[in-house]
């Protein structure tokens, strides 16, 4: 009998709710949603009621939902997502991280606890294409990497930095760059926005030499990434036009299909790609 995965999910928000929901339509017989948590009240119990019809999937608190798990899938916020990982892989534990702004410049702590107890960090492509590429052009010398981010304005709305730059995002009616420099400033400012900078930071030269663009396109109804790749084995350019997740603007819903895919890498004996 083959021993079935149990998943439990940090953050019952848009992007944790349509993972449960995939992995309940497309996973059954080789893993479930064991447990639910979030910190905002109420959230878990709504999620595992559209689950199973009760609460029962609802934990308490992190540590007992992180008790009831095989894998924690992180699908919280930047703010947590690095304290989620520590507690999951200190109690030896899988951990799938979505926030990965959160983490991208505590990898090296990340890496240590999970060799030290046994355990694997799960970081999905997230909504890019070529991070494929990125890996296999590490063998070699990679001259840079280039991320331009296209989204609509309201896009922006809540971050902090266009609120200290004193942005009218109302206001911007051609094609505006909020913001160039490196990935490592780019996690910090755009949290919510930027997830694909930390993920081609991770898998490439690093934050603080990863370039980034980040665009407000008041004509632009999807999130547009384009990737630029130099190494000395070839040139690499890609162009992802991502339709916005339907319960969240601010994310893609090619996000939520790539923690999807990596779970079937997971789970599954045959694996595609790098």
């Amino acid at each position: 009998m083959v021993k079935m995965l149990k998943i439990g999910i940090v953050g019952c928000g848009a992007i944790g709710g349509s993972l449960a929901k995939i992995i309940k339509r497309d996973f059954a017989g080789r893993a479930f949603v064991a447990a639910v948590y979030d910190i905002a009240d109420g959230k878990a119990a709504d999620l595992s009621k559209r689950l199973c019809g009760s609460g029962r999937l609802a934990a308490g608190t992190l540590k007992q939902l992180i008790a009831r798990s095989d894998l924690v899938i992180e699908a919280a916020s930047a703010a947590h997502s690095r304290e989620i990982a520590r507690q999951a892989l200190g109690a030896r534990k899988d951990i799938m991280i979505m926030s990965v702004g959160g983490i991208v410049s505590h990898a090296a702590e990340l890496r240590r606890l999970a060799q030290k107890n046994g355990s694997r960090v799960f970081i999905p492509s997230g909504a890019i294409a070529g991070i494929d590429g990125l890996k296999a052009s590490g063998g070699v010398t990679v001259k840079k990497v280039i991320l331009t981010t296209r989204k609509h304005p309201r896009s922006f709305a809540g971050v902090r930095y266009i609120q200290d730059k004193k942005i009218d995002l109302e206001a911007v009616t051609k094609d505006t760059v909020l913001f160039s420099g490196s990935a490592k400033d780019a996690t910090v400012l755009f949290p919510q926005n930027i997830n694909v900078a930390a993920v081609l930071s991770l898998a490439g030269i690093g934050a603080a030499k990863t370039e980034v663009r980040i665009i407000a396109s008041p004509d632009t109804r999807n999130n547009i990434h384009e990737i630029e790749i130099e190494s000395s084995a070839g040139k690499i350019f890609t162009r992802t036009e991502n339709v916005l997740h339907p319960e969240n603007p601010k994310t893609s819903y090619l996000a939520v299909l790539s923690a999807a895919a990596a779970l079937r890498q997971i789970i599954e004996p045959v694996r595609v790609g790098t």
